[in-house]
């Protein structure tokens, strides 16, 4: 909330704004390609229902370290932790796809479509490093939090060739 009634005010909120952009972003982002791949299932399993939980713990920590970022943007501690907190987030969900691929046939069009994953790879290297980085560079850090987004703001469409081929 800006800290005052003139539009001179919003300055002030201005970091936190855009910690909230960065983490609806991404929120949105995993919102659809989960939705994607949960569709390829005809049935869940109970090992799916809990890398889903595992993932939706993650998830579910978001708003904390988005709030602790935008209170503090370019501090070592928030940064680090944000970062973390995507970082486990990929991972999760990283372990989610595998286990949602494990219930397709072996040499399933599904399984073909995600071949190496080289995206969500790539996604997860630039988590650990922006965790990693905002150790000693926060601001670096928090600046390539924005990478992944540019990556992944474009839905997945590989599970649409799934569906239409």
């Amino acid at each position: 909330m800006p800290d005052g009634a003139t539009f001179d005010a919003i300055k002030s909120i201005i970091p936190t704004f855009i910690a909230y952009i960065l983490s609806y972003l991404y929120v949105g982002i995993y919102w659809n390609n989960h939705h994607h791949l949960v569709s390829t299932l005809s049935k869940v399993s109970g090992k799916i229902l809990w890398f889903n939980l595992h993932w939706l713990f993650w998830m579910s920590l978001l708003p904390m370290a988005t709030k602790w970022l935008g209170a503090y943007p370019f501090r070592t501690a928030p940064t680090f932790v944000y970062g973390f907190i995507l970082f486990m987030c990929a991972i999760s969900y990283y372990l989610l796809q595998i286990e949602v691929l494990k219930q397709h046939k072996k040499h399933s069009k599904l399984k073909q479509i995600f071949g190496r994953d080289l995206k969500g790879k790539i996604s997860i290297i630039l988590y650990l490093t922006i965790t990693i980085c905002a150790l000693s560079l926060p601001i670096l850090s928090y600046v390539l939090l924005f990478v992944p987004t540019l990556l992944w703001v474009i839905p997945d469409r590989r599970i649409e060739k799934f569906y239409n081929p």
